[in-house]
């Protein structure tokens, strides 16, 4: 069985978009951020210059969000908040600064009853839903890290270790930024349709084609990242498993890199995967194959170290830790790529229906994927429809 790449990239499409966030849950999420944002910046901070500064980070602000598993099982949504408090960093300590967002959120009636317990980096709001899908909006407490000067959005973020508390580097608005410019020309592409087409399923939410937010624009970068973060979630939803599983920030952060402007989703898929799948040889240390990977984001020293750098601040490695464990975390995530390759790739080359429609359903999901597989294979039922082969046959009533 050939599977036409017209309708697989179509598949990818609608598979990506069943991960997605909806927009009326992205409204909700909106909504409750808003409010959040609100309260913490009518508060008073001791030594603070103006207004705090609120903003999402991570794969909401990236337009990657995917509803993600936990043990097997469909979890809530996950949205990070940052609260950039006005405070010149020498000034104050992480401590003080975690204590006093912790506080400003337990002094409202209702945030104090979803205010779980402290996290390491962050407050944690837990909103349960009526339809079983929720939030936990974690709200990252910072303050402004200036070190190329003002117009720097470096941040320097709380961080628990036990007993102590330090601050880490972070730059979500830096980064949220490099990434647009990654995505802009795909993006200025696809954004009226779907912008038309949003609107036309949600037209309850959004009384206009103008009020449908970009933030729910997708191209086929967000989208190939939607589906390989799901399918980093089947892999490593089990046991300790998930201990090594991929880091967001490493698959968007070389999904962007190695993004070609490609006009569909299986294009744009490929393409990553098979970039990615020419830097397994680093395992073994040997050389990246040039012809199929000219950028190479990911590198390893003399001493085996590996390196994956923040593309907004070189100093940060987010594979900081790949060498530990004997290589562990690095093996896993080429272990992953070669099931990429496999599953979304090589999977053109199957020749039973059942064997693709069984493969995909296993790493996506049969939620996600049942009402769409059509697209590329027949239904069940006709693997098993019987062939009548007559070999005497009647001869016609009329000659």
């Amino acid at each position: 069985m050939a599977v036409d790449l017209d309708r697989y990239a179509t598949f990818l499409e609608k598979v990506a978009e069943e991960l997605d966030i909806p927009p009326g849950k992205y409204q909700d999420a909106v909504n409750r951020y808003q409010a959040v944002g609100s309260w913490l910046e009518d508060g008073t901070y001791p030594g603070g210059m103006g207004e705090p500064s609120i903003y999402p980070q991570g794969s909401f602000r990236l337009g990657t969000v995917v509803r993600p598993i936990r043990g097997c099982v469909e979890a809530d949504y996950d949205i990070d908040l940052i609260c950039e408090l006005p405070i010149t960093k020498h000034l104050t300590d992480a401590r003080s600064v975690k204590m006093m967002v912790g506080e400003r959120l337990n002094e409202h009636e209702r945030y104090h009853k979803l205010l779980d317990e402290e996290g390491n980096r962050c407050w944690t709001l837990e909103y349960a839903e009526q339809d079983g899908i929720g939030f936990h909006l974690d709200v990252l407490p910072s303050v402004p890290d200036w070190r190329g000067g003002p117009l720097d959005t470096s941040i320097a973020i709380t961080n628990r270790q036990g007993k102590t508390y330090d601050w880490s580097a972070s730059n979500p608005k830096g980064y949220g930024e490099w990434f647009d410019a990654r995505n802009r020309k795909a993006f200025n592409l696809v954004l009226t349709e779907q912008k038309r087409s949003i609107h036309s399923r949600a037209s309850a939410i959004y009384a206009s084609v103008d009020d449908v937010p970009d933030q729910l624009v997708r191209t086929p970068l967000q989208r190939s990242i939607q589906i390989m973060k799901r399918h980093r979630d089947s892999r490593f939803n089990r046991g300790n498993k998930y201990d090594y599983a991929p880091i967001s920030i490493i698959i968007t952060t070389l999904a962007a890199q190695f993004y070609q402007g490609d006009s569909d989703v299986h294009s744009a898929l490929k393409s990553i995967i098979t970039q990615l799948y020419a830097h397994a040889v680093l395992v073994e240390n040997r050389t990246v194959d040039r012809c199929i990977a000219p950028v190479s984001p990911i590198s390893r020293s003399s001493d085996g170290r590996w390196y994956i750098g923040n593309p907004v601040n070189p100093e940060e490695n987010f594979a900081d830790r790949w060498h530990e464990d004997n290589h562990a975390r690095a093996r896993a995530f080429f272990s992953w790529v070669e099931a990429l390759k496999e599953d979304f790739v090589d999977i053109l080359t199957m020749m039973k229906p059942e064997t693709v429609r069984n493969r995909l359903t296993k790493v996506l999901g049969s939620s996600v994927v049942s009402d769409h597989l059509g697209l590329i294979v027949p239904p069940p039922a006709a693997f098993n429809t019987p062939k009548i082969h007559i070999t005497t046959p009647a001869r016609p009533w009329r000659a």
